[in-house]
């Protein structure tokens, strides 16, 4: 069985009736989290909104006032998840998100070109393709493609686009010799009806239930991004087609201009900008860390040679890290207790407990507990991150309750 939206892929809205209405669930993700949604499966006589499959995502819509979230395929049935429930018998309106559609439609035809002059021009087979929010993907059975093959490819496709050239649907029943002629990866095991062939003229023939342009025109360019290694010797093949290159043009416009705001030079001049940007912070993180190696000497040099030092020393640095601490912690020796955090002073950062075996064993636990870290410790050392400084002053006290002569230092 065709759907109505197989049948006219540029439908927007569709006038059909309820067939069932069942109650149901749907794993399905609400703000970035996927969340358990209670409503119903309801099966319509016909649709316009397009289910999953041939690895194209489906069609968004609603049903009269009522959003359909899901549309699934079950054998030769479409299923609309809803929150509501529909009435069985009613005749509803369906209207297709047609923004939505069309872009699905002008990637999924988009990759049927590239595939087919891929495999005619350098015998590359596709394995598989994902169509993605942002960009789409080709899997190619090679495992290179030359940046003089990517750019010949580019040029062959959009040729094509501007000799508009027709894309048509056959219908064939499963035992027509010219199925045999057409290329495919197989059929679902739970196929039911004719199959469908999308013929792009003097191109490509192809088994696929998905939605397609009627003219290769209307995808109006392809650009081909790059390609990166896939698995197993295969190369992802990375394409934009229709109105996404123009989005991506005005977003890659946009953030040119930026940066020729941030960085007071010229587009082509942006790459020798950041590079020497680059090369600047590099040169001022090592000179920082070389600062920071030699404070931390000092600073422990220093409580040492106090006459009042105590047995019990802790010191907070925002800016520190883990050799910091680590170097603090070997000048001071084993007989002073030594409590060392950096980070924020109210948010995550990283910990040091140091000193003799004994305490740092028994008050290690503690400290994760207050700090809601996570750590490890052998040797006199008791180290990890924390999710959280807060409870660091309350700690410190803890700790010089615990020693007989209290000493501490803070920055």
């Amino acid at each position: 069985m065709a759907f109505q939206c197989q049948r006219d892929c540029y439908m927007k809205e569709f006038v059909t009736r309820v067939e069932s209405c069942c109650p149901a669930e749907l794993k399905h993700e609400i703000n970035g989290k996927k969340e358990t949604v209670k409503g119903f499966n309801v099966k319509l006589q016909d649709t316009i909104l397009f289910p999953e499959g041939g690895g194209q995502p489906d069609d968004h819509g609603v049903i009269g006032d009522v959003a359909v979230l899901r549309v699934t395929r079950q054998g030769a049935e479409a299923v609309h998840f809803v929150r509501s429930p529909l009435e069985v018998g009613q005749e509803v309106q369906l209207k297709v998100d047609w923004e939505r559609r069309f872009d699905h439609m002008q990637q999924h035809s988009g990759q049927h070109l590239i595939t087919a002059l891929a495999d005619t021009m350098f015998g590359y087979k596709t394995t598989s393709w994902d169509l993605g929010r942002q960009r789409s993907t080709i899997e190619l059975d090679t495992p290179c493609v030359k940046p003089g093959q990517l750019q010949a490819l580019e040029e062959a496709v959009n040729e094509r686009i501007r000799a508009h050239v027709p894309v048509t649907v056959q219908l064939l029943s499963i035992d027509d010799p010219a199925v045999e002629k057409v290329r495919s990866r197989g059929l679902p095991d739970d196929h039911a009806g004719p199959i469908r062939i999308i013929d792009i003229e003097g191109v490509d023939a192809n088994m696929c239930c998905g939605t397609h342009v009627s003219n290769l025109s209307h995808l109006q360019v392809i650009k081909l991004l790059g390609t990166e290694k896939g698995k197993k010797n295969k190369t992802n093949l990375i394409f934009l087609s229709g109105n996404r290159v123009l989005n991506y043009a005005e977003k890659s416009y946009s953030t040119e201009r930026s940066l020729v705001a941030l960085l007071k030079t010229g587009p082509d001049e942006h790459v020798e900008a950041v590079d020497k940007l680059q090369k600047s912070v590099k040169l001022l993180q090592k000179s920082n860390l070389s600062l920071l190696r030699d404070m931390a000497v000092l600073i422990a040099q220093n409580f040492k040679n106090s006459p009042q030092r105590g047995s019990f020393f802790s010191l907070h640095k925002k800016e520190g890290d883990n050799e910091f601490m680590n170097i603090i912690a070997n000048e001071m020796g084993t007989e002073t207790l030594v409590f060392l955090t950096v980070g924020e002073e109210k948010g995550p950062g990283m910990f040091l407990l140091a000193g003799p075996s004994g305490p740092v064993t028994e008050l290690g636990p503690r400290v994760l507990e207050m700090l809601q870290g996570k750590g490890a410790g052998k040797n006199g050392r008791f180290q990890g991150k924390a999710n959280s400084l807060a409870r660091r002053g309350e700690l410190e006290e803890l700790l010089q309750k615990h020693c007989s002569l209290p000493a501490s230092e803070e920055e």
